[in-house]
Parts: structure tokens; sequence; C-alpha cells
């Protein structure tokens, strides 16, 4: 595995301070975010020139993009603003190759109006299902055509809130082009945390073949996406790391939701952990 982080978590004036800081914190990798180069997360339109300067910038850090994040509401209630995420989301595909990354990082969406990260009671109707999975499979389209994968996440919040929702989804699409990113810290809805165990082995007995990138984050409680640094709160990183290992995964491993000030002690808990782990 390597180990790398959410490059929206660390602020720098311009790419090569951005990645510089990311190798000094012996990272090895980002998820990337557009708006780290100044755009909309999922911008109109991405100009060659700033794709060429975001790869030169990690090749002189040393540091490589493990993917980059093109979330938008795949299940929201309105059609146009899932027809205009497909619509950004090519134009990321676009510019995958020239950036230097293959992932496209997504979520499965929510019938909350205003929020991707609130659940919504509608996510568990059959018709949120089926727009959810219409649009994924458009999305799987777009990356077949620019050969990029997509990766995304089941999450609490979202349609797909569970691992055996995310097995249902690749069973239903069936293309190469659809991974899982993984997240521990996101599969405990109200009252399973004490089945952590259980949900944890779960989640990769159903989903560790089709694993390509992974996230490092807690939680100090369920029903809820954790938002805790890794090691700071209740998740099981020895389970954990411990079966990322035995799945055979070798992608990216990415903190996130911290502040810079924890980057340290965040990455000290995860190379000893992930030196325990194998």
């Amino acid at each position: 595995m390597q180990l790398g982080i959410a490059a929206k978590d660390l602020r720098r004036a311009t790419l090569g301070e951005l990645f510089a800081a990311v190798r000094s914190y012996g990272l090895d990798c980002v998820q990337f975010n557009m708006v780290c180069a100044g755009l909309e997360a999922m911008p109109q339109g991405i100009e060659p020139d700033l794709c060429d300067r975001i790869r030169e910038a990690l090749a002189a850090a040393g540091v490589s993009m493990a993917a980059v994040s093109g979330t938008f509401n795949m299940a929201h209630p309105d059609p146009a603003v899932r027809e205009e995420g497909l619509r950004r989301l090519a134009v990321l595909a676009g510019s995958c190759g020239r950036m230097g990354t293959s992932i496209i990082t997504l979520s499965t969406g929510t019938r909350h109006p205003t929020s991707l990260w609130r659940r919504h009671p509608d996510n568990d109707t059959p018709e949120a299902w089926r727009d959810s999975v219409a649009t994924i499979r458009r999305a799987v389209r777009i990356a077949e055509e620019h050969s990029v994968t997509l990766a995304f996440e089941p999450e609490v919040a979202n349609v797909v809130d569970s691992a055996r929702k995310a097995r249902r989804l690749l069973d239903e699409i069936g293309s190469p082009r659809l991974g899982v990113l993984l997240d521990g810290a996101n599969l405990f809805h109200h009252g399973e945390l004490a089945r952590m165990a259980e949900i944890l082995d779960e989640a990769f007995e159903l989903l560790g073949r089709d694993l390509v990138l992974a996230h490092a984050k807690d939680l100090s409680h369920d029903g809820d996406a954790g938002h805790e640094a890794a090691g700071t709160g209740l998740l099981d990183y020895d389970r954990y790391l411990g079966l990322l290992r035995q799945s055979g995964f070798s992608g990216g491993l990415i903190l996130h939701t911290l502040q810079e000030s924890q980057v340290p002690g965040c990455v000290a808990f995860l190379r000893g952990k992930m030196a325990g782990a194998q």
C-alpha cells in the first residue's frame, strides 16, 4: 500500500508547495481535488496546460496522484443536476491521463436536495436506486471512453450505504471500469458499532477483490460517516489494515478529514499499524 492524503486537507499557495509539503510528511501520493488548482471540484473545463503543470509538479516532488475527486450527487432528485454532473465528469475524465491518474472517486448520492453528505428517507426507495444506477451506468460509459476507473464509496448517508448494496451495484453494472473506494469509518448505521468486526469482515469478503482505493480516517459514533483523524477514534485499525493486506490491496491509503497539525501523528500511527499488518 502507498500512504497518501487528500490534497485539499493541506493548503498552499502553489501546486509545487502543496506537493512538496505532502512529500515532507513522508507521504507517497494524493487524492487530488481540482480546487487545489484554483478551479471548482468539478470544473466546466480544464485547460491542457494546467494538467501539464499538475503532472510536472507531482513529478518534481516525487508524489503520485492515486486518484482525483469527481464527486457529484448521482441520486439527486432533480435530473438536471445529475445531467450536469455527468457532463462535468466527462471533462474530468478527459483530463485524467494528462494529469497522471486513472482513478476518479465518486459518491452514489442521496435524495437530499442540498447536501451530498446527509441521509434522506427516500434513499431506500426503488426510485433512488434506479436513478443512482442509471447515472452510474452512464458514468461507466464515460470511464470506458477515457480509459479511467471509477471508485464509488459505500457510505451510510448515501444510496449505497452498505457493503451488501455495493456488491449489488457492482454486479448490476458488471464493468471492470467500476471499483470500490472503501472507508472503514463510513460503514456503521445506528446501533452497529458493537458489530464492528463482523461488518468490516463482511465488507472485505464482499468487496475485497474490487478495491481500488482506501481511506484512513476515524469515527466517534455510528449512524454517520466518520469525521475524526485516523487513530483518534473507535475504528479497529489493526483489523481494518489487516483486512486490506489480506485482500491483496496495493493502492493508495488516503488520509483525510484532519487538520494539518494532526498529519505527523496520523502518519506515524498508520506507518506503525501498516508494519504490524505485514
